[in-house]
């Protein structure tokens, strides 16, 4: 049980039966958000008006979730859920929230026609609170697995976790949903999660059976940061899956870091830029390891 800080509020929805879930992150107002996605399997939704050439800055929730590409649906009830309580982009005609989504593959682990929708995504939002955020096999986390490149018979389970580096002001925290193809592994390069398979050879000795899995992660710090910024913290977060995960970012990953600026309170000093990115990679990484040493 713990929190990401910052003020930023975080929900489950799970059917442990299933094995399935979803997860959602309430950021405070005037957030300033990015991200960066190095899967090559990606399954998401609004990232692009994340990249640093769009006009939009603030996001007014961030939609982790299992059940593949059917469980973006669970990101329409999300929106619907802020657009009742007046949070979002005020137009002429309506306020219009921005929920960026990623998913997960995990319909081979329970069932496979259960998954996360619009009354699934509203649950994780009336769940959500600042502290006391449940971690392991929860949410977004339920049915993930990981050492799936020796075939998905030999994987182990994966998780969700959270893990911080850096004090004061340079804090950055970061909370993973850990799904890969990969092995989860310690600063060491010991196997903290992996495939159940001594005699295997890896990725290159043959395709996953389900070549859809991901590491999906969001990093949070109080710091005014533009959006060009944000991008480059969540490019640093994302290094923190390369260094937790062996093999990272392959072509069966669809692997999306986002990243939330807070803002600051009154009066803080500047941030060092390549402070927090050296802190962002650290705590994805420490979130990545604790999801599967529960």
């Amino acid at each position: 049980m713990t929190s990401l800080g910052f003020g930023v509020r975080v929900g489950h929805w799970t059917d442990a039966d299933a094995r399935t879930g979803c997860t959602v992150v309430l950021p405070p107002p005037g957030n300033v958000a990015s991200c960066e996605v190095r899967g090559s399997s990606p399954g998401s939704r609004e990232t692009e008006l994340l990249h640093p050439d769009r006009r939009l800055t603030e996001v007014h929730a961030i939609l982790l979730t299992g059940g593949s590409a059917f469980g973006l649906a669970a990101a329409d009830g999300v929106a619907a859920w802020l657009e009742e309580r007046g949070v979002g982009y005020r137009t002429s005609a309506a306020v219009v929230p921005i929920v960026p989504a990623a998913v997960v593959y995990d319909l081979a682990t329970g069932r496979a026609d259960v998954r996360p929708g619009p009354a699934e995504g509203r649950a994780a939002c009336d769940a959500a609170a600042d502290d006391g955020v449940e971690t392991g096999l929860v949410g977004a986390g339920t049915g993930t697995t990981a050492g799936k490149w020796a075939g998905r018979e030999h994987a182990v389970d994966g998780g969700l976790g959270i893990g911080r580096a850096g004090d004061g002001p340079d804090a950055v925290s970061a909370l993973a949903v850990v799904n890969p193809v990969g092995d989860v592994v310690a600063a060491d390069g010991t196997v903290l999660a992996g495939a159940r398979a001594p005699a295997a050879t890896g990725v290159a000795g043959g395709e996953p059976p389900a070549p859809f899995n991901t590491v999906l992660a969001v990093v949070a710090t109080a710091a005014a940061l533009g959006k060009r910024d944000a991008r480059w913290l969540a490019a640093r977060g994302a290094d923190g899956v390369t260094v937790s995960v062996r093999p990272a970012h392959t072509r069966y990953d669809g692997d999306v870091c986002f990243a939330l600026a807070v803002p600051p309170p009154d009066g803080a000093a500047p941030h060092d830029l390549d402070v927090l990115g050296r802190h962002a990679t650290e705590a994805v990484a420490a979130a990545v390891r604790a999801a599967v040493t529960r």
